[in-house]
């Protein structure tokens, strides 16, 4: 396949990382993660070797539902920063080759919305019809609670209009009604605003909700749901030819697949990739086997997706483990192995758990995981903080203990998505994971895994190691070369012969002010030194290695 093919579909080679904006990183020292903290930890991503960044809500909310419960679809919570702090965080991750997708969470708003605040004030108002209200609850409507912890009914009663409305999750998420043309159109100009913001796409929540018609009573007279899916993609891509809608579907093979498009013509107008439940579903049970034949099925069943659309593969997601589509017997397999403890389990269906601690810290096991993840057709999507090794607080309530971090010192204006070192998995091996506690904003990030997992992103993309975007390009080291930049051939010999010397890559020519220290990272500095002859003796340039690759610096002592 033409790499200018590929470099169209980018999102065939991206390497997608999830983070929560609120629980990453501090930049003003008040506690809480924001987009000024976001942009200045953007280069620990370019080292991983991330190409899109994938944001959780960051919109205004009241915090009932971790940012899911929106308030302005067009704004910044002020917490996080503002609209500029946005823009900027967008500009400098494009500027490291990194695209940006977001959240769509169309399916429904909180309570304290201003759509709905004047949709319950009265029968006729505005607003009314753009959600979905019953004298009573119907019979043939929408079966089935997502939060049973936490809810019992689908439908709430309100008293100030006498009438029930539809909530899908918390009833304090009273559901949209997509079926209505103004909602659709407000839906599009959402889309085409943070479009224009620069994002690239979207990952739309709950995507069988967003389209669900049961309990309307013009069900039968509605547009097809799924031409209302075709248009939004292809307002999308007469707005940004490059823009993705990342689909959360979590239903069977046969199921999922419809939501790429009309299975008949493999043009995949709908979505551009569904996640694939199903097989991380079979991972977990096969390694809980430690029998690769459940993953192995799983992956002959897998449908293939249409040409221009992928498969979204994963270890770990925001949302709870789930392990619905397990039977009874397989789940208790799964819970055994990485969750035998009632709090460690959630709605009798999935884990709350995240990787690390799942493997009792052992690095090999979580190293297997994610090498398997990166050999697996499909476009891997990663969670923050599992190459931290970061472990889950199960002391916080429901799904929230997979980002609620430990403790967070303000006056410090640490990392919030570390916790503090005792209550980290510990790899096996001895070597201990850094925290807070440990290490401050200031120092660069030094991830529990060492470097060779990492090098796995690069072999996925288009290229291989010496164009991959995992390195930090040269110019930032005073070079002006760019990522993959050679040197002329006598330089490029003279390079490698003082590689080989290994030691002296780190020797420093005489002390003082006029001294000469190379690194791997940059040009050898001419200059003077006070030592071995007097003042004034002159040190011959010689020229330093070049990182051309990603594998890890090896310390003065020649060992890895």
């Amino acid at each position: 396949m033409r790499l200018t093919r590929t470099s169209d579909l980018w999102w065939k080679n991206a390497v997608v990382y999830c983070l929560d904006v609120e629980t990453y990183q501090d930049g003003n020292g008040d506690g809480i993660g924001d987009f000024a903290g976001l942009t200045q930890r953007i280069d620990h991503l370019v080292r991983l070797g991330v190409t899109c960044v994938w944001l959780m809500p960051f919109y205004p909310t009241r915090e009932r539902d971790d940012g899911y419960d929106i308030t302005d679809f067009y704004g910044v919570d002020p917490r996080l920063g503002t609209l500029g702090d946005f823009a900027e965080f967008v500009r400098t991750a494009r500027d490291r080759g990194i695209r940006v997708i977001a959240d769509l969470v169309v399916n429904h708003t909180s309570e304290d919305h201003p759509w709905f605040q004047d949709a319950r004030s009265s029968r006729d108002s505005a607003h009314r019809d753009w959600y979905v209200w019953k004298d009573e609850p119907p019979e043939d409507g929408p079966q089935g609670v997502v939060f049973p912890d936490a809810e019992d009914s689908l439908w709430e009663y309100d008293e100030g209009s006498g009438q029930y409305y539809l909530h899908r999750f918390y009833k304090q998420q009273p559901d949209l009604n997509v079926a209505h043309p103004e909602v659709r159109d407000e839906i599009a100009r959402i889309m085409g605003f943070w479009t224009q913001l620069g994002l690239s796409g979207f990952r739309v929540d709950a995507v069988p909700f967003l389209l669900e018609t049961d309990g309307q009573s013009d069900a039968g007279d509605l547009p097809d749901p799924h031409e209302y899916l075709a248009d939004l993609r292809a307002f999308l891509g007469r707005r940004n030819g490059e823009s993705v809608l990342l689909g959360e579907v979590n239903l069977p093979y046969d199921g999922t697949t419809r939501f790429f498009g009309d299975p008949s013509s493999d043009r995949g107008d709908e979505l551009t990739m569904c996640f694939d439940f199903v097989g991380m579903q079979q991972m977990y049970l096969s390694m809980a086997r430690h029998d690769a034949r459940p993953l192995a099925a799983a992956l002959r069943d897998r449908p293939a997706a249409p040409r221009d659309a992928h498969w979204a593969v994963f270890v770990r997601n925001h949302d709870e483990l789930t392990l619905d589509k397990l039977s009874d017997s397989e789940r208790a397999e799964v819970f055994a192995s990485f969750g035998p403890e009632k709090d460690m389990q959630l709605y009798d269906r999935g884990l709350r758990r995240r990787l690390p601690p799942m493997v009792d810290g052992d690095r090999r096991r979580v190293e297997l995981a994610y090498s398997l993840l990166f050999t697996l057709p499909g476009t891997p999507v990663l969670f923050y903080g599992e190459e931290l090794g970061m472990g889950e607080n199960l002391a916080a309530e429901g799904r929230h203990g997979r980002t609620h971090p430990d403790a967070v010192d303000p006056g410090e204006g640490r990392r919030v998505l570390h916790r503090r070192a005792g209550r980290l998995p510990q790899p096996a091996g001895g070597r201990r994971v850094r925290s807070p506690e440990d290490q401050r904003v200031r120092a660069e990030p030094r991830p529990c895994f060492p470097a060779e997992p990492h090098a796995s992103v690069h072999r996925t993309l288009p290229g291989g190691p010496r164009t991959g975007v995992g390195r930090l390009p040269l110019a930032e080291h005073g070079r002006g070369r760019g990522p993959g930049a050679r040197l002329p051939r006598r330089r490029r010999h003279r390079a490698g012969r003082a590689q080989l010397r290994g030691p002296a890559s780190h020797r420093t020519a005489g002390t003082g002010r006029g001294r000469i220290r190379r690194t791997v990272d940059g040009p050898a500095r001419r200059g003077t030194h006070r030592s071995q002859g007097g003042r004034g003796r002159h040190v011959p340039r010689r020229p330093a290695p070049v990182r051309l690759s990603v594998a890890p610096r090896r310390h003065p002592g020649g060992r890895p």
